[in-house]
């Protein structure tokens, strides 16, 4: 099969369109051939357990999933009764980006709180934290958190806790959504482990496709009480590979070594060097009219262009509108952005906005 497009191409649209890392991509060869038992039941899924339990802890469990949607809907269907409610952000990626998935297929409500930087706080989860025992409300029944958030913002490892300990005091039960759970850690300069199992959280969704897997995300159970009868949610809601092997070799290629955290911190830095070029140019008059709405911790950049500006720009890269009505945009950086990418995306903004 001849290549389809061009291998120089780069754009800011998402980190999804990254290709797969190399290392990545030898761990599914090296996964390949011979036999191995279907459905998890193969020694790649039971490396993948040791690997996990180095970061999470002796007691948690991973299973392995397609995408990060199956992730959180599998995890949160799994912590929740029928009646079941989850509090999360309003631009919780469960809320906004799933096309509705955790409300129809997993079953439960979700009760959105209205945060200008995509964080909850105990007294935000406790807007929506009432009406236990009203046969009327939806139960809540979990908080879900986001790290990093989808504005690109971060929870400390003590926000975190506070928020965990609050939950767990209203009978609660801590979800993380951590599709970007690597790019967070490598921006706070944490563990894993710290940021999750110490801080008091019980289930979370770990993240491969975003940090240059090819389709690999897990679910991690670090509180065994927290997550009923995930086996068979997984299963019936079509999130178990009949070849896991591929799936778990992935996530062992990221993260038994630090290939995970390289890859992070080189994505931070990239989106950190293209915000310090775009504000360079702001000061020396190069660039005009570009406004960033807010701070830059991991491997995204929000900003509000000059009318016009966004589609001169798209002629050449691709990135997303955030909030069109505003000409707020998101420029997300990935494993594979090269110095090179961010200087010719810098010029471009800085002829488009002044040309």
């Amino acid at each position: 099969m001849k290549t389809e497009h061009d291998l120089n191409e780069r754009g800011f649209a998402s980190d999804n369109y990254a290709g797969v890392h190399p290392d990545v991509m030898a761990a599914l060869v090296a996964a390949n051939g011979g036999h191995q038992v279907a459905y998890g039941a193969d020694v790649y899924t039971a490396r993948l357990q040791e690997v996990m339990a180095r970061h999470f802890g002796d007691d948690v469990e991973a299973f392995p999933v397609f995408n990060g949607t199956g992730a959180n809907v599998v995890g949160l269907q799994a912590m929740l009764p029928r009646w079941g409610a989850v509090i999360a952000a309003t631009t919780a990626h469960i809320n906004v980006d799933e096309g509705g998935a955790p409300e129809r297929v997993g079953g439960f409500k979700i009760l959105n709180v209205v945060t200008p930087d995509g964080k909850l706080t105990p007294e935000l989860v406790d807007t929506e934290a009432w009406g236990f025992g009203d046969e009327h409300r939806a139960q809540p029944g979990v908080v879900s958190i986001t790290q990093s958030t989808e504005l690109g913002t971060l929870y400390t490892v003590k926000e975190i806790k506070a928020l965990a300990d609050h939950a767990h005091s209203l009978g609660l039960k801590l979800h993380l959504d951590g599709s970007r759970l690597s790019n967070a850690a490598a921006a706070l300069g944490v563990s894993l482990r710290e940021m999750t199992t110490d801080a008091g959280v019980d289930v979370l969704s770990l993240g491969g496709t975003k940090n240059g897997a090819m389709l690999a995300e897990a679910v991690v159970v670090i509180n065994p009480e927290a997550a009923e009868g995930l086996p068979y949610v997984r299963k019936y809601t079509m999130q178990l590979s009949s070849k896991m092997r591929f799936v778990a070799a992935q996530l062992i290629a990221l993260y038994e070594g630090e290939l995970w955290l390289e890859n992070a911190r080189h994505a931070n830095a990239m989106a950190r060097r293209l915000r310090d070029g775009v504000e360079a140019g702001l000061a020396d008059g190069s660039i005009k009219g570009v406004e960033f709405t807010q701070d830059t911790y991991v491997n995204g950049n929000f900003a509000v262009l000059p009318e016009g500006v966004a589609d001169v720009l798209r002629e050449k890269f691709r990135f997303y509108d955030w909030d069109a009505a505003r000409r707020e945009v998101r420029w997300m950086c990935s494993f594979d952005t090269s110095e090179t990418d961010v200087g010719a995306f810098v010029a471009a903004i800085a002829e488009a906005t002044t040309g």
